[in-house]
């Protein structure tokens, strides 16, 4: 990073720094922070319910510093606009429905609201689930109980980064063989002592956005399900995925799919885990008319613990190997390998968590790795409900992430963040 970019960093922090004056004052006259969840109760006991999350995460985000003469700017946008609802009318049975929007911005926003193709509500979930017995739970729809890693299943909700890594690795399928990092399928998790699982067989997206970006070339597309085979038969119309985890502390919660990004200290978690996610003749060949298999296999670790009284500890490490086929490149991984870990440090007293983040992949139609870092603090105005996060990203070689098509070596930008959630 240059003198020159170091120093509207600094002006940055210091920004956030003098926002964050009026609120400790605020906390000093004792306002009341404290949350309930919005939940309906439908028995006295409170066993029967309704519950209700609404988020929205407002950004403002630089232009890419990396580019020739760039004059720093910032736009605001939203990327994510979310509400969510769950019902639990019996221990045999659960529902759930998420809509919202992501990724508003001054460039896709309409007139009206209604015309062109910016961003709308859609359905992010559906699905609905039974009890067979206390180890063993099925359900099916539009779900997210994914494979592969934690990450795959992160919620959104409480990141201790400012988001997911991007490229979005972890979301590999994003757009891809989903709609949004959601599959249409059938889906069975549970925990039996410290072990928890989930697996699914879902219904791959027939119409994608993924493209060849390798740049040694390849007869490859990732389009297997809407190409028949040779004899004229449909194929490439199922995905196997699976995620498993052995918790040797605290246990975490299998009752929604959605990983824990930071429990801020309230819990002692170490996980280990490995996953899968495996798409047979999702691939096809435009030379030979053949296709082959998705496959990827994946291990990880997540700490998140207390240190001392004020303190907490985050860190976060995933290998992931990924196999399209020779050279292909998606948009989001690649043929190859991956790594992703992540490391945070929450000093309670003064409601910061500085971080660091890194990303890099190994891929065969690159003939150089490409990395992402992400440097930034969080500051929790009343934990995750309200936090500021502001952030350095940068993506290093990545022609996806507009590095090379931008005349410059990297992505590089500064991204502030507002998130709030009841």
């Amino acid at each position: 990073m240059s003198i020159k970019k170091l120093l509207r960093f600094s002006a940055l922090l210091l920004l956030l720094g003098m926002l964050s004056m009026p609120l400790a004052a605020q906390e000093k006259a004792e306002e009341d922070h404290s949350y309930k969840p919005l939940t309906l109760k439908l028995s006295e006991d409170g066993k029967k319910y309704l519950r209700f999350i609404m988020w929205h995460q407002i950004w403002a985000t630089s232009n890419n510093l990396s580019a020739e003469n760039s004059k720093f700017g910032m736009s605001a946008s939203i990327r994510r606009s979310r509400i969510l609802a769950f019902a639990q009318v019996s221990p045999k049975f659960l529902i759930l429905t998420h809509f919202g929007l992501n990724s508003l911005s001054s460039g896709n926003l309409t007139s009206l609201g209604n015309n062109g193709n910016g961003p709308q509500l859609f359905l992010h979930g559906a699905w609905g689930e039974l009890q067979l017995n206390k180890s063993l739970y099925v359900g099916g729809g539009l779900h997210y109980w994914k494979g592969l890693t934690r990450l795959s299943n992160q919620s959104t909700l409480n990141f201790m980064t400012l988001d997911q890594s991007r490229p979005f690795v972890a979301w590999h399928s994003l757009g891809v063989s989903d709609q949004f990092a959601r599959h249409l399928g059938v889906y069975a998790k549970g925990a039996i002592g410290n072990f928890d699982y989930r697996v699914a067989v879902n219904t791959p997206l027939r119409n994608n956005i993924s493209g060849d970006y390798s740049l040694k070339g390849t007869d490859l597309t990732y389009t297997g399900v809407v190409n028949p085979d040779s004899d004229g038969n449909q194929t490439g119309n199922m995905i196997v995925e699976g995620y498993f985890r052995y918790n040797f502390w605290d246990k975490e919660s299998t009752k929604l799919p959605y990983q824990v990004g930071t429990y801020l200290g309230k819990k002692k978690v170490f996980g280990i885990g490995a996953g899968f996610f495996a798409h047979p003749n999702g691939m096809f060949n435009t030379s030979t008319g053949e296709h082959s298999s998705v496959t990827h296999l994946a291990v990880d670790a997540f700490l998140d613990m207390p240190v001392g009284t004020n303190g907490a500890l985050n860190a976060y490490l995933a290998y992931m190997n990924f196999n399209y086929g020779e050279n292909y490149v998606a948009r989001w991984a690649g043929t190859g390998s991956a790594i992703y870990g992540q490391l945070g440090y929450l000093v309670k007293s003064a409601k910061i968590m500085p971080y660091f983040a890194y990303n890099m992949g190994n891929y065969d139609g690159f003939d150089d790795p490409v990395s992402a870092l992400d440097i930034g603090l969080n500051y929790f105005i009343n934990g995750h409900n309200c936090k500021l996060t502001l952030e350095y990203h940068q993506i290093a070689g990545d022609i996806r992430e507009g590095a090379i098509a931008t005349q410059a070596d990297a992505l590089t930008q500064l991204r502030l963040q507002l998130h709030v959630f009841l």
